[in-house]
């Protein structure tokens, strides 16, 4: 099939094109894509260790990533490899280590109760924008410290309901920058006063610390081992890797999580149960199964720059290899009844980290992991026992294709039936 027919049909329909590769090649094949060139697909837990555990200077990750970089830019942990990766990721570590999440705890439960308030009743409404509220004001909080910051807040949901149509893919793929490309120039203003607010904030943080626990006082306090900070572009690339791709992240994975629940209705019930009694246990299993059965995004990818002995095949330098999210989480022989959601696989058991990866693997899986998986338990936990909801129209969400995230279709359309008074205990604790 022609390169150009390939990207079309990855565009269009990612999953079934994924399925029928799958069904016809294996575990193991090669897709060839408009401007984005070769790709070799890997869907067993054994290639994608390999890939994994392999020499960073042998696969990039960040190269890998390069289609990103016009959004994070260029020194973000997303786009980089080799020493300054590792520089990078040690500088920004202590901000999302696992103890910190406690102190966040407080502000995800504040924002998720003031937004759950103002959810309509007895009509339908979608919850994605909902979540994607609740995530973008706890990274705004964690990360600056320093309330909504409505004007940024705007401009950032402007920027990502703009750049979220899937045509951006299209130029990304050509190695050109969209905001720059017809018909997306006139968003590059919109990216340009985002960067100058944040400019304007790392300026007057420099000027006047704060001395705060935020993200950004933790980022301007840190230096590696020869005594140098980040820089201030380095501060804005990473920064933006958090407000944009952190925060749409985890808000689609909640949207699907709460899709999954309420097409559900036997496991919501026990998730109820369960949580009455104090537990997290079913809940941490209901957010790992919503995460194999709806990753957020279907591949990770890895840039060759030397030969690389994959299996029995020799990959030589150029090719992207990329271990595929979707297909290996949905692999009968590691997880029967794969299209079942079914949380209680989980129940005293852990992922294996080459057959479980949504957040990715190796060195590279990603940073903000912990993060995201506590705020998603704290916002369950925190709607879960109030409300009683269902599907809009009766009927599981489709997977539709939202840059290169993958989001339920009408934004999982619910109807919210009662929303009970928060409870005195929960408030006192």
């Amino acid at each position: 099939m022609p390169a150009a027919a390939q990207t079309a049909r990855w565009i269009a329909r990612p999953l079934p094109y994924l399925d029928e590769c799958a069904r016809k090649f294996g575990d193991i094949f090669t897709l060839r894509w408009v401007g984005a060139g070769t790709m070799v697909m890997v869907c067993s837990p054994e290639l994608i260790k390999q890939v994994f555990t392999a020499d960073a200077d042998v696969l990039h990750a960040g190269e890998g990533n390069n289609l990103l970089e016009p959004m994070v830019g260029k020194h973000s942990l997303l786009t980089l490899d080799g020493a300054e990766h590792l520089r990078q990721r040690r500088l920004l570590l202590p901000s999302f280590h696992g103890e910190r999440m406690q102190a966040y705890a407080g502000v995800m439960r504040e924002v998720t109760e003031a937004s759950l308030e103002k959810w309509p009743l007895d009509e339908p409404f979608a919850l994605h924008p909902l979540t994607q509220s609740i995530t973008l004001d706890v990274i705004l909080k964690t990360v600056f410290g320093m309330g909504e910051m409505p004007e940024l807040r705007e401009k950032l949901v402007k920027l990502l309901n703009l750049s979220s149509n899937p045509l951006t893919i299209v130029p990304a793929f050509m190695r050109l920058d969209f905001f720059n490309v017809v018909p997306w120039a006139g968003i590059s203003k919109l990216k340009h006063a985002i960067d100058t607010m944040i400019y304007e904030e790392i300026a007057r943080r420099r000027a006047k610390p704060t001395g705060g626990n935020d993200v950004l006082s933790m980022m301007l306090d840190a230096h590696d081992e020869a005594g140098e900070g980040m820089s201030d572009v380095e501060i804005r690339d990473e920064l933006i890797t958090l407000l944009l791709a952190g925060h749409e992240t985890t808000a689609t994975a909640l949207a699907w999580t709460f899709e999954r629940l309420l097409a559900n209705p036997v496991t919501l019930e026990r998730l109820r149960a369960d949580l009455a009694t104090g537990s997290d246990e079913y809940l941490e299993a209901v957010i790992k199964e919503s995460l194999r059965v709806r990753p957020i995004l279907p591949i990770v990818a890895r840039f060759v720059k030397k030969p690389f002995q994959l299996g029995g095949w020799e990959i030589p330098p150029g090719v992207r290899i990329t271990p595929c999210i979707y297909l290996v989480q949905r692999r009968e022989d590691l997880y029967p009844e794969p299209e079942k959601f079914k949380p209680e696989r989980w129940i005293g058991g852990k992922p294996d980290p080459y057959a479980w990866l949504p957040f990715g693997g190796g060195v590279r899986r990603c940073l903000g992991m912990a993060f995201a998986l506590f705020e998603m338990k704290v916002v369950l936990a925190t709607v879960i026992p109030r409300v009683r909801m269902r599907l809009a129209d009766g009927k599981p969400a489709k997977v539709v294709r939202r840059s290169i995230t993958l989001a339920p279709s009408g934004g999982t359309k619910v109807v919210l039936e009662e929303r009970r008074k928060k409870d005195a205990r929960a408030r006192a604790a």
